[in-house]
């Protein structure tokens, strides 16, 4: 478990923003992923985790049918319109506005827009196995030594409380 003093603190601790005024700008669709229309995409990223792993972001796009490719995990939230996305092995299911998906890394996916959709999106990208496991090992030895020094101020304490 990561204890906050464990945390280097960011510039900015709260980032806060108004999803509804960032500015959008252009994120064209892969002509090649397009199956119907011309949907056209936009996206704003407004802010990214101090490891650089995660990035939380505003996307929309117009009418249209295309594939998507998720190159990392990607958690959405509906802010207005409508898509209906389905894969290989899930069934087509329509996402309005107040909905959230799972979409995993490594995911091909079919989206259709009927009129225009404005999504909230995070995306965290995997760390090797190596390095969990290594991050892992280092919580283990942190927690070992806060127990150590633990152990240590409580005798301490008694000690000092002996003399008193």
């Amino acid at each position: 478990m990561i204890e906050q003093s464990d945390l280097a603190v960011p510039a900015k601790s709260i980032e806060a923003v108004r999803l509804s005024e960032l500015l959008l700008q252009p994120c064209p669709i892969n002509p090649d992923w397009i199956l119907e229309g011309e949907p056209e995409a936009r996206i704003a990223e407004w802010s990214r985790s101090t490891d650089g792993t995660t990035t939380t972001n505003v996307w929309d796009c117009t009418a249209g049918r295309f594939r998507w490719f998720f190159a990392v995990d990607e958690i959405v939230h509906i802010m207005d319109g409508s898509v209906t996305v389905s894969s290989e092995n899930h069934p087509a299911r329509t996402l309005v506005v107040g909905d959230a998906a799972l979409f995993r890394a490594g995911t091909w996916s079919e989206w259709h827009v009927p009129t225009y959709v404005r999504k909230h999106a995070i995306l965290r990208r995997h760390m090797p196995r190596s390095i969990l496991l290594a991050l892992e090992f280092a919580d283990h030895v942190r927690g070992a030594l806060r127990r150590v020094e633990g152990l240590g101020r409580k005798k301490s304490m008694a000690t000092e409380s002996t003399r008193l």
